[in-house]
């Protein structure tokens, strides 16, 4: 009798059973209710200003709705709870939107306005944006951050290098100003406009606008009263024709990092 054979037992890991889990849906941004504050934009303060506040030939007040992919007329009805015309119903009380002294506060109360200002009006970001502290903050933190890098490079700055950023702010006063005062002026102004200050620091021309003033103050070169034409101060010798519609000590300063300006450089330099 044949012996039956026996299988052979293989154990195998249990494997996990993968389970699709349905997409989350973005949620959707919540409204919070809360007073809120609209300023004109550019430092504008005037007396009064109004704005639109419904749609009119003249003044087109839509909003695209991208979900039905529609235009949706908005006004502001100060009886009805939505600013989209399509859904206010009955007889509507027509409200003006007027800031005074160049800003428009809005109490929580009236969410009707202050939906059509912050949601939906096409003049928000144009005449016109709503305060947030948060945003404030962004902006006085990257005002700070640009005074830091300022000041720091206006620390370190040589004395040759402040006189040549003061004078584009001071003109002539700075030949007449100490070594303390060319760094008190210096840190002062990269405090006061850091933007401003770092765009010179970046020039690479303001040295050489510099230089040529100097130059130009002390004789050794000399510039037409037109303004058109440099020569040398000994013998009235040309150096060079100013572009038509360019500052003179900029286009010299351009000059001056040519092959024939090097040397016309060197030679200055020597007598300064």
């Amino acid at each position: 009798m044949a012996k039956k054979a026996t299988a052979e037992t293989i154990e195998v890991a249990p494997q996990e059973v993968a389970v699709k889990t349905a997409p989350q849906k973005p949620t959707k941004p919540t409204w919070e209710i809360k007073d809120r504050v609209y300023y004109l934009k550019g430092n504008k303060s005037p007396l009064t200003l109004t704005i639109p506040s419904k749609h009119t030939r003249k003044h087109s007040l839509l909003y695209f709705d991208e979900q039905s992919g529609r235009q949706r007329e908005i006004r502001y009805a100060t009886n009805q709870d939505s600013p989209l015309v399509d859904e206010q119903k009955g007889e509507c009380t027509m409200g003006h939107i007027r800031f005074m002294d160049g800003d428009l506060k809005v109490p929580k109360t009236q969410q009707n306005l202050q939906k059509l200002l912050s949601l939906y009006h096409p003049l928000k970001g144009k005449i016109y944006e709503e305060f947030s502290a948060t945003a404030v903050a962004e902006d006085q933190l990257d005002i700070l951050d640009l005074q830091i890098d300022a000041l720091n490079a206006a620390r370190s700055m040589d004395v040759d290098q402040a006189e040549a950023i003061l004078r584009v702010e001071k003109g002539s006063a700075v030949n007449s100003m100490s070594s303390k005062e060319l760094r008190r002026d210096l840190l002062l102004f990269a405090k006061n406009n850091p933007a401003l200050f770092i765009n010179l620091a970046n020039d690479e021309n303001v040295m050489l606008r510099n230089f040529a003033i100097r130059a130009s103050e002390t004789g050794i070169i000399k510039l037409s009263q037109d303004q058109r034409t440099f020569t040398w101060g000994s013998n009235g010798r040309k150096l060079m024709n100013v572009p038509f519609d360019e500052n003179p000590f900029s286009a010299f300063a351009a000059f001056l990092k040519t092959d024939e300006g090097v040397e016309i450089y060197k030679s200055i330099d020597k007598k300064l």
